[in-house]
């Protein structure tokens, strides 16, 4: 058994059009592929030891492989946060969340402005950073929120922070998350978009938050947490699940920051268990934005932080790194994308590569990390505890 578990998120670092990628408009879409199609080789020789490059379209490097390597097939109906991290956790989301490609109805944005008191602007399908642009002026002027959404089921609302300020912007999202959003009309997640700067010079800051649905089933670090092991959650974990299940949340203002709190958690707090640790990056600031220079960097720098990751474990940790969906930098639209994701595993002792082959479903992953710790579950998922062994 390893004793501790580490269960890193790529978010959105998709290695390949999934098999029913055509049902989504995705069929021919490859992040990490056309990643280096467009910006060049991806310079990532610690993923590469792991097996990255057997699962990836990607140029190889001749360096020796001590990890496992796999590609998971979504099953869940959707293509988000939410649809990838609940079937990681044996909860495959079966009836697609409503979304609202012409902007949400007139009484979905009547109990918004009877609810919050505020009025709005936009209530339109939109990327995040081009709405703000566009519509920013007049929301310093009339201090209206600017509501948007997108192919995903959110309800984002952005506001300057100067304007309207961050309690208040989080007041509001948890008051649309239970007064508004209800019923029909129960999205995914609503989601605080704060925006700070100057018209023309406006731009994001890293006090988003996330107020997700609540689960309707039992998931895997609910079973955990029943048999008193350790349920630590960093980055957006905790959101992402409604902080159901976790027995303490880290929020993190980057990828870097993220990688950062791993080793300080397992210096000084987590001892037995899983940490399940979100980097939100790859996705927020270079798949959305289509700018697949930056998302090359954007794993480059993954790669050598998790370079210094790797010394540090134990010989009974077990290290599992994954993603949740794709998001091709190259492709049409702002969307996610249907793809493949990779399931990649380490740990200190190992000298051979370890093949995991095509798997049917995230909830692979849940059912591996239940298997370790000896629980039965009747959730979603194929073990592969086995093959680690």
């Amino acid at each position: 058994m390893f004793k501790r578990i580490i269960l890193i998120v790529m978010d959105s670092v998709g290695i390949g059009h999934g098999i029913d990628a055509e049902k989504f408009g995705d069929a021919g879409s490859n992040t990490v592929g056309h990643i280096e199609d467009v910006a060049g080789q991806i310079h990532c020789p610690t993923l590469h030891s792991l097996g990255f490059g057997r699962i990836a379209d990607i140029a190889p490097m001749d360096i020796l492989v001590v990890g496992a390597y796999g590609r998971m097939q979504e099953v869940s109906t959707g293509k988000d946060t939410t649809s990838g991290h609940w079937e990681m956790m044996g909860h495959p989301v079966e009836q697609p969340f409503p979304t609202f490609y012409e902007g949400f109805p007139d009484e979905v944005m009547e109990a918004f402005t009877k609810e919050t008191g505020y009025g709005y602007l936009g209530n339109e399908v939109a990327s995040g950073t081009e709405i703000i642009e566009r519509l920013g002026v007049e929301h310093i002027k009339t201090g209206k929120p600017i509501i948007y959404t997108s192919a995903d089921s959110v309800f984002q609302i952005a506001a300057h922070e100067d304007i309207i300020p961050l309690d208040k912007l989080y007041d509001m999202c948890h008051i649309v998350r239970e007064k508004v959003c209800i019923g029909p009309y129960y999205v995914g997640r609503i989601i605080a978009r704060p925006f700070v700067g100057t018209p023309g010079h406006f731009v994001r800051t890293s006090n988003r938050h996330d107020y997700s649905r609540m689960p309707e089933h039992t998931m895997i670090q609910e079973l955990l947490q029943k048999h008193n092991l350790q349920t630590i959650a960093v980055g957006k974990i905790g959101d992402i699940y409604a902080h159901v299940g976790w027995s303490e949340s880290h929020p993190t203002k980057s990828n870097a920051h993220g990688m950062n709190m791993v080793p300080y958690l397992m210096e000084n707090a987590f001892t037995k268990g899983l940490m399940m640790v979100n980097l939100v990056e790859f996705d927020s600031l270079y798949g959305h934005r289509r700018n697949p220079e930056g998302y090359k960097r954007c794993i480059e720098d993954f790669d050598y932080q998790l370079g210094g990751l790797l010394p540090l474990l134990r010989d009974d940790d077990l290290l599992l790194i994954t993603a949740d969906h794709g998001n091709d930098p190259t492709w049409v639209g702002t969307d996610h994308t249907r793809e493949l994701v990779p399931v990649l595993g380490y740990n200190p002792t190992w000298t051979e590569p370890i093949e995991l082959g095509d798997r049917h479903s995230f909830g692979d992953v849940g059912k591996t990390i239940a298997h370790n710790f000896g629980i039965t579950s009747e959730h979603i998922g194929e073990s592969f505890l086995d093959a680690l062994r």
